[in-house]
C-alpha cells in the first residue's frame, strides 16, 4: 500500500494506522552498520590507542617532565601513530574481511606497525636525533603497540562477527526487472564472494510469463509495490535490470523511483553497451552504473546527527527561559494543554509526532491541518498569533531533534492533510515525496528564502518543494550552519505567517 494512494482514497485514520504498522515493521529490524564508518572508527581508535600507549610508556619510563620537553616525544608519537594507520590502509587492513580475520591479518598488522617504526627510526637517524629519545622506550612501545593492536583487532572482529550474523553488514537490495537480465544479475551478485548484497525483493510490471520463478521466496510485485516495499523495509540499493537501450521505459521508471531515499543503480552486467571502467561502480565484480545516490550516507549521516544533537542541546539550555515564558503565556491565555502534538510525515514517509506550543483554542484545534490557517483566523488565540508569527511555537521541536525524529535543518514536515488551493500537496507537486529523502527539519532552505507560512496557491508549495530539493541535492554542514544563522533574519519577514 503506497502512502500516496492511501491519502487520496482512504480516511486520515486509515492513513495513520497503515503508516504506524509500516513503521513498526521498519524499526523491528536491526539497523545496518556502514562498513565505511566502521572502518573509519577503527582507524581513529588505532591511532588513539597507539598514541596513548606511547605516551603512557614515555611517562613511566622517561618521566613526564623529561618526556615532553620541547614536545619531541609527543610529536614523535603522534606522527608515528599516523604513519602506522596510513601503512595499515595501504595493506588493506581496514577492509571488512581483514577485520573479520584478525589472526590471518596479524602478520600484515605487524608489517604496518614495523613500517611506521622504521620510518621513525630512519627519521631520527637522518636528523641525528637518536640521543634525544630513549631506546628502551622505543623498544617497549614497539612491543606494546603490536600487542595492543592485536588485542584491539580481536575484540573488533568479535563485534563485527556478531553484526555479520545479524545481517547488519549487508546491503539490502531490490531488483526491478525480472527477465533474463535480472536473473543474470542476481546470479552474478549471489555468486560473487566479495559482494555484500542481500537480494530481498524482485519486482516487474510485465506478465508472469516474462519474469523469473518466484519460488525462491522473494517477493515479486509491480512498481507500486516496489515503492511501498522501499517505504516499509530497510532497503539500501535498488538495481534496475533493464537494457540501457530501453530509453523510454527507463525514463518512465526512474521518474517514479527517484523520490525514494535509496541508491539507484542500472545493472551493466549484461548490457552490450560498454563504457570506460571508471564510469562503473562495482559490487564485488559486478558492474553497475550510478543513477541516483541517497542524499546522506555513511559519514554525512553521522556528522549531521552529531551536529544536530550538540546544537539542539545547547539551544534547549540557552532558550529554556524563553520556552518557560511562552508556556506560561499559553497557559494563562486559554484553557488546554501547553503543548500540541501533530502527526506529520518524516523521513521516507515515516509517521512522526511533532511538538509545538499550542496556538489554537483546544476545541478548534485542527490536528490534521485540513484547513489552512489564514489571517485573523478565529481559531488562533491571542498568544498563538504572536508565537506563530515569530515561530516561537516551533521551539519544542528541539526535543524532536534529540529524539531523532527531526533534524535542525531540512524540509519542513507537513501535516498529512495539508493543502494548497484545496488540493493535497502531493497532488499539486509532481515528485512531492522526494522531499522526504532526508530527515525533516525545524528550519530549512525554503524558510530562509521567504517560503514559509500560508500555502494558499499552488505556486507557493511548488516553490517550497523546489527549495527543499535544492537543499537535499546540495547538502553540506556549512549549508546547515548558514541556514541556522539566517533563520532569525528570515523571521523578521513574517507577512505570510498567521
Amino acid at each position: 500500500m503506497s502512502t500516496t494512494s492511501t491519502v487520496t482514497a482512504g480516511t486520515i485514520d486509515q492513513v495513520i494506522q497503515q503508516i504506524q504498522r509500516d513503521n513498526k515493521r521498519l524499526t523491528s529490524r536491526p539497523r545496518r552498520i556502514s562498513p565505511i564508518v566502521f572502518a573509519g572508527l577503527i582507524r581513529i581508535s588505532e591511532f588513539a590507542l597507539l598514541g596513548i600507549t606511547g605516551i603512557a610508556i614515555a611517562s613511566a619510563w622517561v618521566g613526564t617532565q623529561d618526556a615532553f620537553q620541547d614536545t619531541r616525544y609527543l610529536a614523535a608519537i603522534l606522527v608515528t601513530a599516523l604513519v602506522s594507520v596510513v601503512a595499515a590502509h595501504r595493506f588493506e587492513l581496514y577492509a571488512v574481511p581483514a577485520i573479520l580475520a584478525p589472526l590471518r591479518s596479524l602478520p600484515r598488522v605487524g608489517m604496518a606497525w614495523t613500517t611506521a617504526m622504521a620510518v621513525f627510526v630512519g627519521a631520527i637517524f637522518l636528523l641525528k636525533a637518536g640521543l634525544d629519545f630513549s631506546r628502551a622506550w622505543l623498544t617497549i612501545w614497539y612491543i606494546a603497540g603490536f600487542a595492543t593492536l592485536g588485542v584491539f583487532r580481536y575484540g573488533a572482529s568479535l563485534m563485527l562477527q556478531q553484526w555479520a550474523a545479524q545481517g547488519r553488514l549487508n546491503r539490502r537490495a531490490v531488483v526491478y526487472g525480472a527477465g533474463p537480465e535480472g536473473e543474470a544479475v542476481i546470479k552474478a551478485l549471489e555468486g560473487d564472494g566479495a559482494s555484500d548484497i542481500q537480494i530481498c525483493g524482485v519486482f516487474d510490471d510485465r506478465g508472469d510469463d516474462r519474469i523469473i520463478n518466484a519460488g525462491t521466496g522473494r517477493r515479486v510485485g509491480n512498481i507500486e509495490e516496489l515503492i511501498a516495499f522501499c517505504r516499509t523495509e530497510p532497503v539500501d540499493l535498488l538495481i534496475v535490470s533493464l537494457p540501457i537501450t530501453a530509453e523510454k521505459r527507463l525514463l518512465s521508471l526512474l521518474n517514479k523511483l527517484w523520490v525514494l531515499p535509496v541508491d539507484i543503480r542500472l545493472a551493466a552486467h549484461t548490457n552490450k553497451v560498454r563504457f570506460r571502467p571508471r564510469a562503473y561502480s562495482f559490487v564485488g565484480s559486478v558492474p553497475l552504473l550510478d543513477i541516483f545516490d541517497k542524499p546522506l550516507a555513511d559519514w554525512d549521516t553521522l556528522v549531521k546527527g552529531v551536529f544536530d544533537k550538540m546544537v539542539a542541546t545547547a539551544a534547549i539550555i540557552a532558550l529554556a527561559p524563553v520556552m518557560a515564558l511562552v508556556a506560561l503565556a499559553v497557559k494563562l491565555d486559554s484553557k488546554g494543554p501547553v503543548l500540541f502534538r501533530q502527526k506529520r510525515l518524516g523521513f521516507n514517509n515515516e509517521l512522526i509526532d511533532v511538538f509545538k506550543f499550542r496556538s489554537m483554542y483546544t476545541d478548534m484545534a485542527d490536528a490534521n491541518a485540513s484547513k489552512l490557517v489564514t489571517k485573523s483566523d478565529p481559531r488562533v488565540t491571542r498568544v498563538g498569533r504572536f508565537i506563530r508569527r515569530t515561530s516561537l511555537d516551533e521551539l519544542p521541536q528541539l526535543f524532536n531533534v534529540l529524539l531523532g525524529t527531526l533534524s535542525l535543518v531540512g524540509p519542513r514536515p507537513h501535516a498529512l492533510m495539508a493543502k494548497a488551493a484545496d488540493q493535497l500537496y502531493h497532488d499539486v507537486v509532481d515528485g512531492y515525496f522526494a522531499r522526504h529523502k532526508v530527515k525533516p527539519g525545524i528550519t530549512g532552505w525554503a524558510q530562509v528564502n521567504g517560503w514559509r507560512g500560508e500555502t494558499d496557491t499552488p505556486e507557493k508549495i511548488q516553490k517550497r518543494v523546489e527549495h527543499d530539493l535544492y537543499y537535499i541535492e546540495n547538502w553540506s554542514l556549512f549549508l546547515d550552519v548558514y541556514i541556522l544563522l539566517m533563520t532569525p533574519v528570515s523571521l523578521l519577514k513574517s507577512e505570510n505567517a498567521y
